[in-house]
């Protein structure tokens, strides 16, 4: 399976360019699962994302201005629960690093070797998360207060965990959860690999968001929230150091 993935992923890059392993692939699953996340929060828990964090401060100031049918309290929160999220894995990557300054220097390993198993630590507990999330939904809902703002906390903390870890591989045109550079890029440069990488990536969040909102309006959020553990847990185990 990893050779195949590994294989897939060459392919989004010129020959013998891809240094990131099988990731790229993996990361197009992240996409696909921030259109799930998005779609269940947009849908279900009053105009807010939990991973666009444009849209949250746009719906924001439109709260401020009086605009019916959006909530401050919910932009504030999951702005807050992403800013959150992603300090813990910056906080977290930070001592990893400090703790292992002297061992890398004194084998000459580089600072990128623990970066595979962060990405692996950062996703498992995404799904410990999501998890909670789909136990919140099955059991409270989620159209009562109490139950959104834990399922926004919930899933916001996690959708920052992945953008802060996906943003230190810094694998090019695959952030997971922000499409305007991406647009941008297919637009104006000529086409390339990057050209197939962002087509991936605006149509993995494209799909991902038909799947969660067609899952939630005729499912409800606990099932369309099951899908985006399940693609996590594959992530996380088919991440290799």
């Amino acid at each position: 399976m990893r050779e195949l993935l590994r294989s897939a992923a060459d392919r989004l890059f010129p020959p013998d360019g891809n240094r990131f392993g099988a990731l790229p692939v993996l990361l197009v699953v992240l996409t696909f699962v921030t259109g799930v996340v998005d779609a269940v929060s947009y849908l279900g828990l009053g105009r807010v994302f939990v991973a666009n964090m444009t849209g949250n401060v746009v719906f924001l100031g439109f709260s401020l201005a009086g605009a019916p049918d959006l909530s401050v309290w919910a932009s504030l929160l999951a702005i807050g629960a992403f800013a959150a999220g992603a300090w813990l894995v910056g906080r977290f990557s930070g001592l990893r690093e400090a703790a292992g300054a002297g061992s890398d220097s004194r084998s000459g390993a580089g600072s990128g070797a623990a970066t595979v198993p962060l990405f692996r630590t950062v996703v498992g507990v995404q799904s410990l998360l999501v998890a909670a999330a789909i136990v919140v939904a099955a059991t409270a809902g989620h159209t009562s207060v109490g139950a959104k703002v834990g399922l926004i906390a919930l899933l916001g903390c996690g959708m920052g965990m992945q953008n802060a870890v996906v943003r230190r591989l810094a694998v090019p045109d695959l952030t997971t959860t922000v499409l305007t550079l991406t647009l941008t890029g297919l637009a104006t440069d000529k086409p390339a690999h990057a050209s197939l990488r962002r087509v991936l990536s605006v149509t993995a969040m494209l799909c991902g968001a038909l799947c969660g909102g067609g899952v939630f309006l005729h499912v409800g959020a606990a099932w369309a929230l099951t899908i985006a553990l399940v693609l996590l847990v594959a992530v996380a185990m088919t991440a290799e150091a």
